[in-house]
């Protein structure tokens, strides 16, 4: 009841198997043109990928083996420790707000707006791994959302959005955190999509004049120190072909267009195409600022294209052709951030 016809649609085996393989290996291709921009250039090292990529290049090093042993090391030190301290947190956890869990170390007042302290390790790593940069960032964000915005949009309930829905409701206090939210780190990762397409262009075009093909890093790479032009030397003499990349992009796109409009009718095929033109730079956007915070986004970049796509649908067929775009858009940015 409530449903309109045609929204809904059984879930089996061959359909789901189906949208999975064309949705999932074109994340893989979509940023591998600016992977060495992302690793090289712009040294995300944070958690994930990228940072198993600088360890391995460490070993090709004179003095790599040497500092590998260390890192080791220190990972089995510091592992030890933090699983000694959450089993002792375990002895103490009787609910979601128990325990150290939320722990209000700015008293009550402040722990009603989400200011208190949880006692995680994998946190104090994310801030001991991090820029001071983006520490002051994330505090600083921290502090003028929910220490000022969402308690005066709060106040604005009635007015703003409706008294009677939840907060956690899209229509409610949670769509301005999410879409605000969003903005932010896609104004940021899309100006920094921009300069690097720019930048690209630039040395591309400087690289023809000069009929240099040989030149794989820019100027600036000659001054660092020998170890890391070594170890970007071996990074970058692995990699996958552009042409290869976009082909394979290409292909699995058109494939996902043909296919996915017969699984699912309600989703035209210029929406699919629609999702697939916006995706790699979506995709930039969220592993930048994953590589910068190990926050993946992917989830509110698929809330966003679901709104867009429902409205485009319209009512009769917004609720198949929103999810589904939600799915493709997801899929694509969360592995590539991954």
């Amino acid at each position: 009841p409530g449903n309109t016809p045609g929204s809904t649609k059984e879930p089996a085996i061959g359909w789901m198997t189906a949208f999975l393989f064309v949705t999932s290996f074109v994340g893989l291709l979509a940023l591998v043109p600016i992977r060495k921009i992302m690793i090289i250039d712009y040294k995300l090292t944070y958690p994930s990928g990228t940072a198993t990529a600088v360890l391995i290049n460490g070993f090709h090093t004179p003095k790599g083996d040497v500092m590998a042993k260390k890192q080791v090391h220190g990972f089995v030190k510091f592992f030890a420790s933090s699983f000694v301290w959450a089993f002792f947190q375990w002895f103490f956890t009787g609910g979601d707000t128990c325990g150290f869990v939320q722990f209000p170390t700015f008293g009550l007042q402040a722990w009603k707006n989400s200011f208190y302290f949880d006692f995680s390790m994998t946190y104090v790593g994310a801030g001991m791994i991090c820029s001071h940069l983006v520490n002051l960032s994330l505090l600083l964000g921290a502090v003028v959302s929910w220490g000022i915005m969402w308690p005066l949009i709060r106040g604005l309930k009635g007015e703003w959005f409706p008294a009677n829905i939840k907060e956690s409701s899209m229509k409610s206090l949670n769509g301005y955190k999410v879409f605000i939210s969003i903005a932010l780190i896609l104004g940021d990762g899309f100006y920094n999509f921009v300069k690097v397409l720019y930048f690209t262009a630039t040395n591309i075009h400087a690289n023809m004049k000069k009929k240099n093909l040989n030149n794989t890093f820019s100027g600036n790479q000659k001054q660092l120190p020998l170890d890391d032009l070594r170890r970007n030397e071996m990074f970058a003499r692995e990699n996958i072909p552009i042409w290869l990349a976009c082909t394979g992009y290409i292909f699995f796109s058109v494939i996902s267009i043909v296919v996915i409009p017969l699984m699912f009718p309600q989703v035209k095929w210029y929406f699919v195409l629609f999702a697939y033109i916006f995706a790699p730079s979506l995709g930039f956007c969220n592993a930048y600022g994953a590589g910068l915070t190990d926050m993946n986004m992917a989830y509110n970049y698929g809330k966003v294209a679901l709104f867009v796509l429902a409205a485009l649908a319209g009512k009769s067929d917004g609720v198949v052709a929103g999810l589904v775009g939600c799915g493709l858009i997801k899929s694509i940015v969360s592995i590539s951030s991954d």
